[in-house]
Order: C-alpha cells, then sequence, then structure tokens
C-alpha cells in the first residue's frame, strides 16, 4: 500500500501560521496535521504502508522535507518527496507522484483530518471518503446506488442532490490505472475551470465499469483557518486524552491543568491555569496567565495574557492581556 499526499499549496487562509511553516505541518495535539492524518489512514488500512508520498512546492526547503520522511519512518514507511511547481489542480498534483502511481494507492490531501469505525475493504475498485453536511452546496457531492456504490458524481450542486461531502481522500486497487486516466487529462488538456481535476477522472473510470464505494467518517475536521485549527485541536484532545498528554521535562509550577491538554518537551508553566483543551509546544515558557482552547506552538513565551480561541506560533513573545487572535511566528506584543 501507498499513500500520495499532494500538500503543495502555500495556506493562505492560515497565515500568518504558514508564513514559515507548511500548513500541513501546523502541530494539532502536538504533531504536525499531516502526520495526524497519515495515522489516521493507516489506522484504516488492512495493511502496510511502504511508501508515503508527498508533494510539495520546492520552495518548502530541505528542513521540511527531512520532517516528512521522518514522518513516514515513524510509521514504518519510505518518504518520498515529489515537487508541484505550479498549480494546475488536483490530477496535475497527483500526477507529479506517478512513480508511486502502482499497486495499491491512497491519496489524501493534506488539509483535512477524519475520524472513522470502518477498516479499508481493499477487495473494492476504489472507495471514496465521504461525510454528511448540512450545506451541500460548497462541496462535491456523491449519490449511493441501492446496492452502496457511488452512481454519481456532482460538483458544488446549487439544487440538492446527496448531502454526501467528499472529504478528499480515496483509495485505488490499482494505482497503474489511475495514472492512465490522469494523463489522459493532461495528454488532451483536459481541464475544469482552468484546471486538471481528479473529479474528471473518476467519472471517466465510472463510465468505463469501474465502482467506488464510500468510506464514511464518524467525523470530518477542517484545518483551513485559525478558528477550524483550533476547534480541530480541541476535537483530538478529545479523542486522545486517555494518552500520556504531558512531557515528562515539563515543569509545572503553582498552577492548575484543566484536561485535555497536551505540555511539549520542556515546557515551563508557572502560575497559570491551563485548559480545557490546551497544546503547548515544546520549549514554550507560560507564566500568570489563564489560557482554554487554544494552541501555543514552540519556544514561546507568554506571561500576563488571557487567552480563550487563540492561536500563537513558534518563536512568539507575548505580555498583554485577553485577545481572540491568531499571532504568527516570531511576533513581539507587549501591552
Amino acid at each position: 500500500m501507498k499513500i500520495i499526499v499532494p500538500m503543495a499549496g502555500l495556506g493562505k487562509r492560515m497565515r500568518p501560521h504558514t508564513l514559515t511553516v507548511p500548513k500541513p505541518l501546523v502541530p494539532i495535539a502536538g504533531k504536525p496535521i499531516v502526520e495526524r492524518l497519515m495515522e489516521d489512514i493507516v489506522q484504516v488500512c488492512n495493511e502496510s504502508v511502504d511508501e508515503i508520498a508527498y508533494i510539495i512546492s520546492p520552495a518548502f526547503g530541505a528542513a521540511v522535507e527531512a520532517k516528512l520522511k521522518d514522518i513516514a519512518a515513524r510509521l514504518g514507511a519510505v518518504g518520498t518527496i515529489h515537487y508541484q511547481e505550479e498549480a494546475l489542480g488536483t490530477a496535475h498534483a497527483i500526477m507529479c507522484a506517478q512513480s508511486a502511481l502502482s499497486g495499491k494507492v491512497v491519496v489524501a490531501f493534506a488539509d483535512t483530518l477524519f475520524k472513522a469505525d470502518f477498516k479499508l475493504d481493499t477487495s473494492h475498485e476504489g472507495i471514496i471518503w465521504v461525510n454528511q453536511v448540512e450545506d451541500p452546496r460548497q462541496f462535491g457531492v456523491v449519490k449511493i446506488a441501492a446496492d452502496g456504490h457511488i452512481s454519481e458524481f456532482h460538483e458544488k450542486p446549487q439544487e440538492f442532490i446527496s448531502d454526501l461531502a467528499i472529504i478528499g481522500i480515496y483509495y485505488f486497487k490499482d494505482g497503474a490505472y489511475l495514472k492512465s486516466e490522469l494523463q489522459y487529462l493532461l495528454d488532451n488538456d483536459i481541464r475544469d475551470k482552468g484546471e486538471y481535476q481528479l473529479t474528471n477522472a473518476l467519472e471517466n473510470m465510472k463510465q468505463k465499469g469501474t465502482k467506488f464505494f464510500p468510506g464514511r467518517v464518524t467525523e470530518w475536521l477542517d484545518c483551513g483557518n485559525k478558528d477550524a485549527t483550533v476547534y480541530t485541536n480541541q476535537r483530538y484532545l478529545e479523542f486522545i486524552k486517555g494518552q500520556p498528554l504531558q512531557a515528562a521535562t515539563a515543569k509545572i509550577t503553582n498552577s492548575t491543568i484543566i484536561q485535555p491538554c497536551y505540555i511539549g518537551e520542556n515546557v515551563v508553566i508557572e502560575n497559570t491555569v491551563l485548559g480545557p483543551h490546551v497544546s503547548v509546544g515544546d520549549n514554550s515558557h507560560i507564566s500568570g496567565s489563564v489560557i482554554s482552547n487554544s494552541i501555543i506552538q514552540t519556544n514561546s513565551q507568554l506571561r500576563s495574557v488571557l487567552l480563550h480561541n487563540a492561536m500563537v506560533g513558534n518563536h512568539a513573545v507575548w505580555n498583554g492581556r485577553s485577545r481572540d487572535l491568531s499571532v504568527g511566528d516570531y511576533n513581539v506584543i507587549t501591552e
């Protein structure tokens, strides 16, 4: 089994947090978004994952590439790096890792997380992860036939057709077949709104008799902007609250921790009420503060702050008072 992860986007809706790191490396409950996603996919697979192929921008740099390879290694796979130099759509992105398109393949776009209670049935020709949504007009949706396979694909239907939205994770039994269908789009310059789209290949495959089945997730979590990411952090802390979430090297003095919270290596917390639903990255120092439902990244210093629904980047320094805000890396705020 291979996993292909298109993640070359610049994450503009997450700025300033994506000015120094790609969005998939922003932490959720102490781990990068992409690592959480890979863990969840491996958990639903019925067989081992041999390769994780990351499709990134060349601008991400060697340090990011090394971190991605480390994530793959922790899951028992080889991490490979592939570049997408120009954003030309989902089909084009996947083809940037065409060397990985063989055998059984999962394609997972790294801007969403999920929870599921099913195991992947690799005997199916294809599976598309879906989730029921209240307003399907802003999503690609599928319609299900009586025998359970996907009978129709529709992109952002303005009239109700189905409320099962495609969440951006797909399984293909034959990666080479997918590769040939994507190549057909590129060779014949078949575009939708100026880009080469995976949905066009899926429709072509369906017309040729390929049967896709839905993989219904129990929860779908977005990491598209600050508020959504903070909420996803909250939900993940609830998912994993039975696990050890406080590093042995953390130093907590005269403080109250309201669980669940993640507290990283060498964190110092003094005279503070922390939680619930707070993640604090390695080497951060918090004193004289009250913080809930927030993400504090690594090497940051916060003193005398009252925070809720906040996201603070790496190497930030903040002395101040309450705000609902998003503070980027290396910012210094004094009030």
